[in-house]
């Protein structure tokens, strides 16, 4: 049901780019994973490689699903903010187009599911 402020509801929002010392918010989420209730919202450099976040971050979020040790990176499926997209792994966040709480996604074609249960 939608709502209706009775004034102006004006406050400056905590998650603005300058509080974050340097880094910006990426959102990313692994579809069909539904051990993973939402996406993560990841406080990251702008100039880390893309390739690093995948060898180095994304371990330490998703590491401990069972199916995360099978993923073939080379056949992982990316999408920006709904939209397929294919990242530049030797290039930065930033140089590879994403900003301050963008929303990243990645499907792993044959790994859908805790064991395939979203088949």
């Amino acid at each position: 049901m939608p709502v209706k402020a009775l004034k102006p509801y004006e406050f400056a929002p905590q998650d603005r780019l300058e509080n974050f010392h340097g880094k910006q918010l990426l959102n990313i989420g692994w579809d069909e994973h539904l051990m993973f209730a939402a996406p993560h919202t990841l406080p990251l450099l702008p100039d880390m490689p893309f390739a690093a976040m995948v060898r180095e971050v994304l371990p330490r979020v998703y590491g401990y699903h069972p199916d995360f040790a099978r993923i073939d990176w080379n056949t992982v499926q990316w999408l920006k903010s709904g939209e397929p997209w294919t990242p530049e792994p030797g290039k930065s966040l930033a140089a590879n187009g994403l900003r301050h709480k963008d929303v990243l996604r990645f499907r792993t074609p044959g790994l859908n599911g805790l064991q395939g249960s979203c088949n």
